[in-house]
């Protein structure tokens, strides 16, 4: 196949792109990268799947499915953030930032979870003063 100057086959896709779309290598003859920058995002996602939360794409396009293309919480589509428990590494389901974040910063405690749903509803979350600097927690 003819490549002309300025230009490289990438090895993934087997397209012809310009030096523009790879990534530099400084260890490579031509001094660029052996796939281009796409194919290199698409492998780089894979590869992130399978180390952090050992899913293959069709494993986690499955789970998307299961949730009829739905993220689990907000209900928006897509879903795109794998969520996991971080004490075991079980991942639960796909879910966005936002909502991902959000269980995050509540360090997976689901009595915490609760406590935010009813501050939301307008339950304020107050305790009962027992004894001088005793309190006792609302159930």
């Amino acid at each position: 196949m003819d490549v002309p100057v300025g230009h490289k086959l990438c090895r993934r896709c087997g397209e012809v792109k310009p030096h523009s779309e790879w990534h530099r290598n400084a260890t490579a003859s031509d001094g660029l990268s052996t796939s281009c920058k796409a194919c290199r995002a698409i492998k780089g996602r894979a590869d992130h799947l399978k180390r952090n939360y050992g899913l293959t794409e069709a494993e986690r396009d499955a789970m998307i499915a299961a949730q009829y293309g739905l993220r689990a919480i907000c209900l928006d589509a897509p879903p795109v953030h794998v969520d996991h428990r971080h004490k075991t590494g079980r991942v639960r389901g796909v879910l966005s930032f936002n909502c991902n974040s959000a269980i995050g910063t509540s360090r997976d405690q689901s009595a915490a979870a609760r406590r935010t749903a009813a501050y939301l509803e307008g339950n304020l979350w107050k305790p009962t003063l027992v004894a001088p600097g005793v309190c006792r927690l609302p159930s």
